[in-house]
Formats: structure tokens, sequence, C-alpha cells
């Protein structure tokens, strides 16, 4: 809940809130993926190992600093027994 509380905190600031709006898929899918990752009880190591990659790639990926494909975003998934899912609206 720590996290939870401080996310709200931050979106009180009008700017920070008007920035996360812009980027909400790109938030969205990082929470997700994180929550997956967590709730399947593994390290970033342990998923860049399922995946073939190194634990860097995954820190990067979750912190928003990482551009994947849907091709990377599709191993992912399936390292968290998962399904991936495009649309648009």
């Amino acid at each position: 809940m720590e996290y939870k509380r401080f996310k709200s905190k931050l979106l009180q600031d009008k700017a920070v809130k008007r920035a996360y709006d812009e980027l909400g898929v790109e938030f969205a899918l990082v929470e997700t993926l994180i929550a997956k990752r967590l709730q399947k009880g593994l390290t970033q190591k342990q998923l860049a190992k399922r995946i073939g990659t190194k634990q860097p790639v995954i820190s990067r990926l979750e912190q928003g600093n990482f551009n994947p494909s849907l091709k990377f975003l599709g191993r992912v998934a399936k390292a968290l027994d998962s399904k991936l899912k495009v649309s648009i609206s």
C-alpha cells in the first residue's frame, strides 16, 4: 500500500498529474508488468532469465526507460504465464 499512497501524493501536483496522464498507457503497462512479476514471485533477474535477457533490461522496462517491441512484450507476457493483448479504440 505504500506505493499507492506515494503515487496518490505525487499526483496531487498538477504538473506531475499532466505528465502522468500523457504517459498513461506506458504507466499502465509498467504497473501491470510489475504486478504480474510480483504476483508470480519472480525477481527481475528470474524474469530476465526466463526470456533470455539480462536483469538491467527488465529494470529499464519497469522504469519506463525502454521502448520494447511487441515481440519482446509477448515474450515477457509468456514468461509471466499471461497473454499480451493490444487494442486501439
